[in-house]
């Protein structure tokens, strides 16, 4: 099996990323920024590597040591807590590790012979429109402040892998949920759905895309060995409003219904564009190539 090497595997979807590879035989080093991050990795079965994503000599000594066939971007910086505000607040350091921290790490894989390099992007700042978007839609023009910085972070991250000299693959995951995400039953989000401090807001007519955390993994090992270099939607078949699927979240959850936030000149301009206008996202093209299953949401 070839070897994986996996950035920001600290992370939700690398520590899923790590089990599952580990489990399946594929040897995989993954790379962290701290030490402890590390050593929680070599405990799951990784080769623990301590990484500066944002110093390319750090970067280019990782990938070198660990002669992958594979590299995995799976960079992110979110904030724990969960709002258009916190988002925001953390959109610098985020773009820069996704957007310098991905360079380094590609021109790394280019310079050491990797074969292939599969990057995280997204599927829920398509344009909007009233059907779901495939990968041939433009991403949004003129967002708000936190969907406007994403895209700009998301288009270079596309930008990058696809005109790359190497095999590229951008995985554009829906929204994660499942097991230690912000939506699992004891995640962030779920907490503010119990206090009622995540409303409607509006008309409530924006199609989040989500995918579990577990699916989202199998379409990234899928990439591995199978499908054409490119974009992928990775999302699942759920395709509801915020209106609809938000009171059925609350109601899983044990939760009182969510209130609903008129709209008024206070209205938060991402948290209102995130509730209105956000597009479902269609992924059969994943399907056809990767063999992507999503399962139904244990919430809807």
């Amino acid at each position: 099996m070839p070897r994986v090497f996996i950035a920001g595997a600290s992370g939700v979807i690398g520590r899923a990323l790590v089990q599952k590879l580990r489990t399946a035989g594929y040897p995989v080093a993954g790379a962290t920024r701290t030490r402890a991050g590390a050593e929680a990795l070599g405990r799951i079965g990784a080769e623990p590597i301590v990484m500066d994503a944002l110093d390319a000599g750090s970067v280019d000594e990782a990938i070198r040591s660990a002669r992958p066939e594979i590299v995995i971007e799976q960079l992110t910086a979110l904030p724990k807590h969960y709002t258009p505000a916190s988002m925001r607040a953390a959109l610098d350091g985020t773009i820069q590790v996704r957007v310098v921290g991905g360079a380094n790490l590609q021109a790394a894989a280019e310079r050491h012979g990797v074969r292939r390099y599969l990057a995280q992007s997204g599927c829920y700042f398509y344009a909007p429109g009233e059907t779901p978007a495939d990968e041939t839609e433009p991403f949004v023009e003129n967002g708000p402040p936190l969907v406007a910085g994403n895209v700009r972070s998301l288009s270079a991250i596309e930008d990058r892998v696809l005109s790359s000299r190497i095999e590229g693959i951008t995985l554009r995951y829906g929204f994660f949920y499942g097991p230690s995400t912000w939506y699992a039953a004891d995640g962030d989000v779920a907490q503010q759905v119990r206090e009622r401090q995540f409303p409607v807001t509006g008309n409530g007519a924006g199609v989040w895309p989500f995918v579990h955390i577990d699916d989202a993994v199998d379409a990234t090992i899928a990439a591995i060995t199978t499908g054409e270099p490119g974009p992928y939607n990775i999302a699942d078949d759920e395709q509801l409003t915020l209106a609809t699927w938000l009171p059925a979240y609350a109601a899983w959850l044990g939760a009182p219904p969510p209130p609903h936030a008129p709209v008024d000149p206070t209205t938060d301009p991402d948290a209102l564009y995130y509730a209105t206008r956000l597009r479902a996202a269609s992924s059969a093209k994943a399907k056809r190539l990767l063999g992507f299953a999503p399962r139904a949401r244990d919430w809807v």
